[in-house]
């Protein structure tokens, strides 16, 4: 099963970051679509992003919070 998937269309894509985040520059933004999950640093939106499926990000959130 393959992780990481082919970048999506981001230019409309809804960032969000955690309510838990400061505004110290230091975030991670998340956008949500149908079958991938993308991650990017805040402090450069133009930058890469980092694509993968749902199931790899649930995944991943369970070990973080493990």
């Amino acid at each position: 099963m393959e992780a990481v998937v082919a970048t999506p269309d981001l230019t409309n894509a809804r960032w969000r970051k955690s309510t838990r985040s400061t505004n110290n520059g230091n975030c991670v933004e998340v956008a949500f679509f149908g079958d991938a999950v993308a991650t990017r640093d805040s402090k450069d939106p133009a930058g890469p992003a980092l694509v993968v499926t749902p199931s790899a990000w649930t995944a991943f959130l369970a070990s973080v919070r493990g």
